[in-house]
């Protein structure tokens, strides 16, 4: 266990090496100021970089072990994802015959013939003409 958290600690220190490479050049002021990158700086902070990203997977993989380690010592309690319930079926509403479906609509058909057999007329679905409604005031 000390192991890894020496590890942990020295890719965390890798890190922060990366990173004072990569701004080394423009803290100390080797690089000059509005010119293009001379090969020492665009050296040091590539190699910077490198570095930091290698102290980064580092550092996640020895946290990740540490993690394990406690796990497995029961140190740290994983928690099970809880299954969510599973939704009572809603039972099916009772399939209407096409007979009683008919009967229902029966109505709404002859309301719809009456309504286009009477397109001259004034409707009372607002669709009126404006002349018409201000004369019927």
């Amino acid at each position: 266990m000390i192991r890894k958290f020496v590890g942990a600690v020295a890719a965390t220190l890798a890190v922060l090496a990366g990173l004072w490479l990569m701004i080394a050049p423009f803290a100390l002021g080797t690089q000059p100021e509005d010119a293009d990158w001379t090969n020492t700086t665009q050296s040091e902070f590539f190699t910077g970089l490198g570095v930091a990203v290698a102290g980064l997977i580092g550092a996640i993989c020895f946290a990740l072990a540490i993690y394990e380690e406690l796990v497995v010592r029961g140190l740290v309690a994983v928690r099970q994802r809880q299954a969510e319930p599973e939704p009572e079926p809603v039972p099916a509403a009772p399939q209407a015959s096409s007979a009683e479906l008919a009967s229902l609509l029966a109505p709404l058909v002859e309301a719809l013939r009456e309504d286009m057999n009477n397109s001259g007329e004034h409707r009372r679905n607002g669709k009126a003409p404006l002349v018409g409604v201000e004369d019927n005031r």
